[in-house]
């Protein structure tokens, strides 16, 4: 299994360039084309629901939406277009097949709402890579869950802080025998397959789930080599996670997400919700 179509919604939030560098730092290992989808936003979104409003002052709206959604379209191309060349990475035309030999970028321009967007394109990506989110401001939350649960794919949350030197060369598995834990292993193997180290975080298992010992031997018999750690996650799960990964030495995290509703992880706390509001590393997550 391998990462060969990666999928990177961006929109003028300011977040689109270190998602893409996440996205190019995964391509570069897997030779992946890259799906940058500029989410334009309709000029009916803009109006107000509901609302009786004269036929000039819609057309003003609708106007500046159309102008608002050009200037967005016309910076974020150009700052790929500007990091494309800066990294050597060719830009394939719409409708062209991708080289199968080194990693390329194809642009598209979208009309909607960025969730259905994600849906749409992220159902056949084998990764998707969004931002982290800022709960506080409301950026990025919405296109993390279209990610985690209408695409059935995983996701790769991408920190501000821009890619670590070679994602993906020594990969943390939080497992814990879940279901949601199997699901992000199954769909993220071929990192795992390809990273350089794997270190197994074992949190213990359920009564129907597989422990961190099976784990270790499935992973052996894929002649992936990997060390166990036991994990003790406390009242802070989250926290004890990324805690153990940056102990040891992992550039990325693997893990189940949102085990309770994220409703509940929400108010309440949990352990994708402290990872997803807490980590500065580059998570891949699946639910």
């Amino acid at each position: 299994m391998t990462m060969n179509r990666l999928l990177v919604p961006v929109r003028g939030d300011g977040k689109g360039e270190a998602v893409l560098g996440h996205a190019l730092a995964v391509a570069r290992r897997f030779n992946s084309h890259i799906e940058v989808v500029h989410c334009r936003a309709r000029p009916q979104d803009m109006l107000p629901f509901g609302v009786v409003m004269p036929r000039a002052l819609r057309r003003q709206i609708e106007d500046g939406a159309k102008s608002l959604a050009d200037q967005e379209e016309a910076h974020l191309h150009k700052m790929l277009s500007d990091t494309l060349a800066r990294e050597g990475v060719h830009e394939v035309p719409r409708g062209e097949i991708p080289p199968d030999d080194r990693p390329s970028v194809t642009w598209y321009e979208e009309d909607g709402k960025q969730i259905d967007v994600i849906k749409r394109h992220g159902r056949l990506a084998d990764l998707i890579a969004v931002a982290k989110p800022d709960r506080e401001l409301g950026i990025g939350v919405n296109s993390l869950h279209a990610a985690l649960f209408a695409s059935g794919r995983p996701v790769l949350l991408c920190p501000p802080e821009g890619p670590p030197p070679a994602l993906g060369s020594r990969i943390a598995i939080a497992w814990n025998g879940a279901l949601e834990a199997a699901r992000a292993l199954a769909l993220s193997i071929g990192l795992i397959d390809r990273a350089e180290g794997v270190v197994v975080l074992d949190g213990g298992a359920g009564e129907s789930g597989a422990d961190g010992s099976a784990l270790m031997t499935y992973l052996a018999q894929r002649g992936v080599s990997a060390e166990r750690r036991q994990l003790a996650a406390g009242s802070h799960p989250g926290r004890a996670i990324l805690a153990a990964a940056k102990e040891a030495g992992a550039d990325t995290l693997l893990m189940g997400a949102y085990g309770h509703s994220r409703e509940m992880e929400a108010m309440l706390g949990g352990a994708t919700q402290e990872v997803v509001d807490e980590t500065r590393m580059p998570v891949v997550f699946a639910h």
